[in-house]
């Protein structure tokens, strides 16, 4: 895939003409510079956290689209960052460390990160990781709305509406609800949405998927979207 093809679209508030600008938050000075070569050498604009006490500031600053983090920083951890990232972006998170243990792989998903790379990292693996996620989430189309049924899915602002009647969502509830709008009609797996979600199965507990449905359920039914998800016995859910 050309890297310089990968433009952010111009509806969703970003230069089309600009490539992907990528926010680097690691403390060992010759990784850093290693990912900047890689980075930049693939297209990628690369900026790098300088000031480990203020990380949140440098990504307030400098809006990146995407996030490379390391765990084991100065001041406090990448998990600790990670979690005030969420706390209001979306974007996506890559954690790049020598923390390899299930444990830290586990905590990475739960508080939000989009991907788990263990150093040393394989150069390719991780450029195909980037350029997936960025594919995934601003890849055209991503901030039009979907419709199905009269309901209205907005995904740039994380806002379900039905006949004048509007309810926020979580970033997994939405990220649930555009993959089942965008193969509407059809029967979604539980696999399907698992990968979708979290990428590995092998750490999330299979009960975690009824959980965010069961809350989308109830959140549907305050807009009178009543039985909108409808679970198919064994196969997985469908509008």
């Amino acid at each position: 895939m050309d890297r310089q093809a990968l433009v952010q679209k111009n509806k969703g508030g970003y230069d089309s003409m600009k490539p992907y600008k990528i926010l680097i938050v690691e403390d060992d000075p010759v990784i850093r510079k290693e990912l900047e070569t890689l980075l930049r050498g693939n297209g990628y604009t690369v900026v790098s956290a300088k000031d480990f006490s203020k990380v949140t500031d440098t990504f307030q600053e400098e809006t990146p689209h995407l996030v490379l983090l390391d765990i084991k920083l100065p001041h406090e951890s990448g998990f600790s960052i990670c979690s005030q990232l969420r706390g209001s972006s979306k974007v996506p998170i890559v954690f790049v460390t020598s923390s390899s243990t299930d444990m830290d792989e586990l905590n990475s998903i739960l508080l939000g990160g989009d991907a788990f790379i263990t150093k040393p990292y394989n150069t390719a693996i991780l450029l195909a990781k980037i350029a997936a996620l960025l594919q995934r989430v601003y890849a055209p189309g991503q901030a039009e709305t979907l419709t199905w049924h009269g309901a209205v899915l907005h995904p740039e602002r994380s806002i379900m509406e039905y006949q004048g009647q509007r309810v926020e969502l979580t970033k997994n509830e939405l990220k649930i609800l555009s993959y089942l709008f965008q193969h509407a009609g059809h029967i979604c797996s539980r696999n399907d949405l698992v990968d979708f979600l979290w990428d590995n199965q092998l750490y999330v507990d299979d009960n975690a998927l009824s959980v965010h449905i069961t809350r989308i359920r109830k959140k549907l039914d305050h807009i009178g979207l009543h039985d909108f998800i409808k679970t198919k016995h064994r196969q997985g859910y469908t509008l």
